[in-house]
Protein backbone atom coordinates (compact mmCIF):
# COMPACT_ATOMS: atom_id res chain seq x y z
CA UNK A 1 0.00 0.00 0.00
CA UNK A 2 0.99 3.16 -0.83
CA UNK A 3 1.86 6.26 1.27
CA UNK A 4 -0.78 9.39 2.14
CA UNK A 5 1.38 12.50 0.65
CA UNK A 6 -0.23 16.13 1.56
CA UNK A 7 1.21 18.44 -0.82
CA UNK A 8 0.82 22.09 -1.44
CA UNK A 9 2.52 25.22 -3.11
CA UNK A 10 2.80 27.58 -0.50
CA UNK A 11 3.50 31.44 -0.10
CA UNK A 12 6.49 32.45 2.14
CA UNK A 13 3.89 33.41 4.55
CA UNK A 14 2.41 30.65 5.02
CA UNK A 15 -0.82 30.50 2.24
CA UNK A 16 -1.64 27.53 -0.35
CA UNK A 17 -5.08 30.08 -1.30
CA UNK A 18 -5.41 33.25 -1.34
CA UNK A 19 -8.54 35.25 0.27
CA UNK A 20 -11.90 33.26 -0.98
CA UNK A 21 -9.88 30.36 -2.16
CA UNK A 22 -8.12 32.43 -4.80
CA UNK A 23 -5.64 30.31 -7.01
CA UNK A 24 -4.41 32.72 -9.25
CA UNK A 25 -1.41 33.94 -7.68
CA UNK A 26 -0.15 30.79 -8.43
CA UNK A 27 -0.38 31.05 -12.27
CA UNK A 28 2.96 32.51 -12.54
CA UNK A 29 5.04 29.78 -10.80
CA UNK A 30 3.11 26.58 -12.31
CA UNK A 31 6.53 25.60 -14.39
CA UNK A 32 8.37 24.40 -11.11
CA UNK A 33 10.05 21.84 -11.65
CA UNK A 34 9.12 20.35 -8.00
CA UNK A 35 5.97 19.21 -9.35
CA UNK A 36 7.24 16.97 -12.14
CA UNK A 37 8.69 14.92 -9.54
CA UNK A 38 5.88 14.88 -7.52
CA UNK A 39 3.05 13.99 -10.40
CA UNK A 40 5.48 10.87 -11.45
CA UNK A 41 4.77 9.24 -7.90
CA UNK A 42 0.91 10.09 -7.39
CA UNK A 43 -1.33 6.82 -8.43
CA UNK A 44 -4.66 8.52 -6.99
CA UNK A 45 -5.58 12.12 -5.60
CA UNK A 46 -7.46 12.30 -2.19
CA UNK A 47 -8.94 15.74 -2.98
CA UNK A 48 -11.57 18.50 -0.51
CA UNK A 49 -14.77 19.34 -2.40
CA UNK A 50 -13.75 22.93 -2.69
CA UNK A 51 -10.22 22.33 -4.34
CA UNK A 52 -11.46 20.01 -6.79
CA UNK A 53 -14.61 22.69 -7.27
CA UNK A 54 -12.46 26.02 -6.74
CA UNK A 55 -10.33 28.25 -8.52
CA UNK A 56 -8.00 27.26 -10.97
CA UNK A 57 -4.21 28.08 -11.76
CA UNK A 58 -4.24 26.64 -15.30
CA UNK A 59 -7.60 28.69 -15.81
CA UNK A 60 -7.59 30.01 -19.26
CA UNK A 61 -5.34 27.32 -20.67
CA UNK A 62 -5.02 24.13 -22.25
CA UNK A 63 -4.25 22.54 -18.89
CA UNK A 64 -7.28 23.84 -17.09
CA UNK A 65 -9.05 21.51 -15.06
CA UNK A 66 -6.07 19.30 -14.82
CA UNK A 67 -3.96 17.98 -12.06
CA UNK A 68 -0.04 19.22 -11.97
CA UNK A 69 -1.87 21.28 -14.93
CA UNK A 70 -1.63 18.30 -17.10
CA UNK A 71 1.36 16.22 -15.66
CA UNK A 72 -0.67 13.48 -14.34
CA UNK A 73 -4.38 11.99 -15.30
CA UNK A 74 -5.37 9.13 -13.19
CA UNK A 75 -8.17 8.59 -10.52
CA UNK A 76 -9.52 11.51 -7.98
CA UNK A 77 -11.81 10.69 -5.03
CA UNK A 78 -13.39 13.54 -3.40
CA UNK A 79 -14.79 14.33 -0.42
CA UNK A 80 -18.14 15.97 0.06
CA UNK A 81 -21.38 16.04 2.22
CA UNK A 82 -23.28 17.38 -0.55
CA UNK A 83 -25.00 15.47 -3.91
CA UNK A 84 -22.19 14.10 -5.95
CA UNK A 85 -22.07 14.64 -9.58
CA UNK A 86 -20.76 12.08 -12.33
CA UNK A 87 -18.00 12.97 -13.09
CA UNK A 88 -15.64 10.32 -14.95
CA UNK A 89 -12.83 9.23 -13.45
CA UNK A 90 -13.86 10.66 -10.23
CA UNK A 91 -15.22 8.93 -6.79
CA UNK A 92 -17.43 10.97 -4.49
CA UNK A 93 -17.08 9.98 -0.72
CA UNK A 94 -18.96 10.97 2.11
CA UNK A 95 -16.30 9.92 4.69
CA UNK A 96 -12.54 10.03 5.25
CA UNK A 97 -12.20 6.68 6.17
CA UNK A 98 -14.41 5.66 3.06
CA UNK A 99 -12.13 8.37 0.78
CA UNK A 100 -8.88 7.30 2.42
CA UNK A 101 -9.95 3.20 1.15
CA UNK A 102 -10.90 4.14 -1.92
CA UNK A 103 -7.99 6.49 -2.85
CA UNK A 104 -5.35 4.18 -1.72
CA UNK A 105 -7.38 0.98 -3.60
CA UNK A 106 -6.84 2.92 -6.91
CA UNK A 107 -3.67 4.01 -6.07
CA UNK A 108 -2.01 0.64 -5.34
CA UNK A 109 1.42 0.13 -4.27
CA UNK A 110 1.75 4.47 -5.63
CA UNK A 111 0.86 7.66 -3.59
CA UNK A 112 -2.32 8.92 -2.81
CA UNK A 113 -1.68 12.73 -3.08
CA UNK A 114 -3.88 14.84 -0.67
CA UNK A 115 -5.48 17.82 -2.17
CA UNK A 116 -6.88 20.94 -0.17
CA UNK A 117 -6.66 22.26 3.39
CA UNK A 118 -9.42 20.57 5.34
CA UNK A 119 -8.72 17.34 4.13
CA UNK A 120 -4.67 17.40 4.58
CA UNK A 121 -5.87 18.57 8.29
CA UNK A 122 -8.31 15.78 8.73
CA UNK A 123 -5.57 13.15 8.21
CA UNK A 124 -3.31 14.46 10.21
CA UNK A 125 -6.27 14.57 12.86
CA UNK A 126 -7.05 10.99 12.45
CA UNK A 127 -3.63 9.90 12.28
CA UNK A 128 -3.66 8.58 8.82
CA UNK A 129 -0.99 10.94 6.85
CA UNK A 130 2.33 9.27 5.84
CA UNK A 131 4.30 12.83 4.40
CA UNK A 132 3.83 16.27 3.75
CA UNK A 133 5.40 18.35 0.49
CA UNK A 134 5.59 21.69 0.52
CA UNK A 135 6.88 23.77 -2.43
CA UNK A 136 7.40 27.34 -1.39
CA UNK A 137 6.47 30.07 -4.04
CA UNK A 138 8.63 33.64 -3.46
CA UNK A 139 5.77 35.63 -2.72
CA UNK A 140 3.76 36.82 0.12
CA UNK A 141 -0.37 36.46 -0.22
CA UNK A 142 -0.55 38.06 3.05
CA UNK A 143 -3.83 36.52 4.15
CA UNK A 144 -6.00 33.47 2.76
CA UNK A 145 -6.28 29.45 3.22
CA UNK A 146 -2.96 28.36 5.37
CA UNK A 147 -1.25 25.45 4.98
CA UNK A 148 -2.34 24.29 8.15
CA UNK A 149 -4.06 26.15 11.02
CA UNK A 150 -5.70 24.07 14.09
CA UNK A 151 -5.12 24.00 18.01
CA UNK A 152 -3.72 21.00 19.82
CA UNK A 153 -0.34 19.76 20.10
CA UNK A 154 2.49 20.21 17.47
CA UNK A 155 2.78 17.79 14.68
CA UNK A 156 6.19 16.68 14.46
CA UNK A 157 7.93 16.27 11.04
CA UNK A 158 11.37 14.54 9.87
CA UNK A 159 13.24 16.19 6.65
CA UNK A 160 13.18 13.42 4.35
CA UNK A 161 14.31 15.83 1.66
CA UNK A 162 14.84 18.81 -0.21
CA UNK A 163 14.78 19.34 -4.09
CA UNK A 164 15.13 23.43 -4.60
CA UNK A 165 12.50 25.37 -2.52
CA UNK A 166 10.61 21.87 -2.22
CA UNK A 167 10.80 20.27 1.43
CA UNK A 168 8.99 16.65 1.67
CA UNK A 169 8.76 15.65 5.35
CA UNK A 170 7.71 12.24 7.32
CA UNK A 171 5.05 12.94 10.25
CA UNK A 172 6.46 11.42 13.11
CA UNK A 173 3.56 9.24 15.51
Amino acid sequence: MGKLLYSAAMSLDGFIAGPGGDMGWLAPYTGDASADGLAAEVGALLVGRRTFSGDDPYRGTENEGKAFGGLWDGPQVVLTRGVAPAVPGVTFCSSLEEGVAAARAAAGEKTVNVLGASVGLACVDAGLLDEVEVMLMPVLLGGGVRLFERPGPPVRLELLAQRGTSLRYRVLR
